[in-house]
């Protein structure tokens, strides 16, 4: 029996001991998916997680503000109002580089989303059972997997066309 790879054990495990089982990361929940149809097109990726959750101001006082957040396989969108209507911040998962810095204080769990471009934005969300820096990184890791599959892909289907071009070469060669 093969072993699984180190991302999937590292998920597996950290999913586990946050009491949730593995498959329920990729289950579709209907009432979110109802709140879904209220999005525009490239927000309807598949979501993962919808609600709250507050962010620290980059202004010089970084008071915490409550903002409405929908995590989808793609991204994290974060909205100024609960309709969903005014997108305040979209934070692409290929822009993020970790969730980083969690700590829990009293009633509020902390983390911190550092980008490729090694920018900070420090969030909090109440009690450890609605917190979203587990599921933030479980589709990081997700996201991260993908595109390493499609970067091997791509570069094996053009190691192929090479080799192709190569043999034909050699074929109409005296």
């Amino acid at each position: 029996m093969k072993k699984p790879s180190v991302g999937r054990r590292l998920q597996r495990r950290l999913y586990e001991a946050l009491g949730h089982s593995y498959s329920c990361l990729f289950f579709q929940n209907p009432s979110i998916t109802k709140s879904a149809t209220k999005m525009t097109g490239s927000d309807i990726s598949h979501v993962l997680k919808e609600g709250e959750l507050e962010k620290r101001s980059d202004n010089l006082l970084q008071f915490w503000k409550r903002k409405t957040c929908v995590l989808t396989t793609d991204s994290l969108n974060i909205y100024t109002d609960n309709q969903k209507k005014n997108k305040s911040k979209e934070l692409k998962l290929q822009s993020i580089k970790k969730v980083d810095c969690v700590e829990r204080t009293g009633k509020f769990v902390y983390f911190t989303i550092v980008t490729t471009d090694n920018k900070e934005i420090d969030f909090r969300c109440p009690g450890e059972e609605n917190c979203w820096n587990a599921v933030i990184t479980m589709a990081l890791i997700d996201f991260q997997n993908r595109k390493a599959i499609q970067d091997f892909k791509t570069r094996q289907e053009s190691e192929n066309t090479s080799l192709g071009q190569q043999e034909r070469c050699k074929a109409r060669a005296p």
